[in-house]
């Protein structure tokens, strides 16, 4: 037979496909950055999405030692219900703290960025892979919203993720499950700070989150104002080397979005908030060679166009696919112009 198989054929049309939204200098780079978010928002089908009552509920208020962990859920679209969790540090004295909204990526649910383990596989994550990011957070004086995303945990994937029914029917009404995502994200944002904008510092919002999750992280930075920086962690790289070629869950495919786009434009989007990316050395799925190919796009096409020409940078922990807690929050007080100190005064 002669020729190439399929997956051959699409490989070779990606590595053909010019990116047609680029930025190319040739127009004020702010101009292009709202021309892209607008384009942004159509490939992820937001339009298709719309806000609702929140029903908001208050489900349980627990006092622990050093922090108040307080449950509740939302209503993020009609007849969908979003659960979360805010932990708040009590020596955060007089100073608000900043937020950091935790994501979790594809794994057994959110439980695991407060540091419990409910399945076999949590306890290695949360060991040996740095998952359990609500308590990183508060030990560096942070506030910390950890929510469920789309078939994790407790939102149909309990304890396996369940993402290739429910991301393949979304097509075929215009939507995908990372704009869903990124919705309950900043519907989330609304509910966080209307009922408990008390306890953090609404202009320090912030997210972080590892695969699936810095996947999320990634998009919301790119969309929602209110996120004023991010740590995008094993997810970042260009589509051809990482979504094409691997082997990757169905939630990650975006229809026709290399027409316009790749990973350094998403983090054009991002300019000019502080960027820190997180790549593993021997990530089988997101190859660090690519994910340094497109960092140095990132950098040098767009970071470099924005006020904030020094806001992004790339940190390589040397295993594979996991979060590193050290490199990625040094990263990002650099990038702050802080100290872990800052958030403790």
């Amino acid at each position: 037979m002669r020729g190439i198989l399929p997956l051959e054929r699409e490989l070779e049309i990606i590595h053909n496909t010019p990116i047609g939204m680029a930025y190319d200098g040739k127009e004020d780079f702010s101009l292009w950055r709202e021309k892209a978010k607008n384009k942004l928002r159509e490939l992820l089908g937001l339009d298709r999405l719309q806000k609702c009552s929140s029903l908001f509920l208050e489900e349980y208020r627990h006092e622990h030692e050093s922090f108040t962990e307080i449950r509740f859920s939302f209503q993020s679209e009609e007849n969908y219900f979003v659960p979360c969790i805010l932990s708040v540090p009590k020596a955060a004295g007089e100073k608000k703290s900043p937020l950091m909204i935790c994501l979790q990526g594809h794994g057994t649910g959110m439980h695991i960025s407060m540091g419990v383990a409910k399945y076999p596989p949590d306890e290695e994550k949360i060991k040996n892979g740095d998952r359990d990011f609500a308590c990183q957070c508060l030990e560096r004086g942070m506030c910390a919203l950890t929510l469920e995303q789309r078939n994790f945990g407790e939102r149909g994937g309990n304890p396996r993720p369940v993402c290739h029914a429910s991301s393949l029917t979304a097509l075929l009404t215009g939507r995908t499950i990372i704009g869903c995502r990124v919705w309950d994200i900043m519907r989330a944002v609304d509910t966080v700070t209307k009922e408990y904008g008390a306890f953090f510092d609404a202009d320090r919002i912030m997210c972080m989150g590892n695969s699936g999750g810095g996947t999320a992280t990634l998009y919301a930075c790119a969309l929602e104002e209110r996120i004023s920086a991010a740590i995008c962690s094993c997810a970042f790289c260009d589509f051809e080397s990482s979504i094409g070629k691997q082997n990757h869950c169905e939630c990650n495919y975006i229809p026709g979005i290399r027409k316009y786009f790749d990973m350094a434009e998403i983090g054009g989007m991002c300019t000019p908030k502080p960027l820190v990316i997180v790549s593993g050395l021997t990530d089988g799925i997101f190859p660090v060679e690519g994910a340094k190919k497109e960092f140095d796009r990132l950098k040098c096409n767009y970071y470099a166009e924005s006020e904030n020409p020094s806001g992004c940078v790339h940190v390589i922990g040397q295993e594979g696919h996991r979060f590193y807690k050290k490199e990625g929050f040094e990263a990002l007080y650099r990038l702050l112009g802080e100290t872990k100190e800052k958030y403790d005064e």
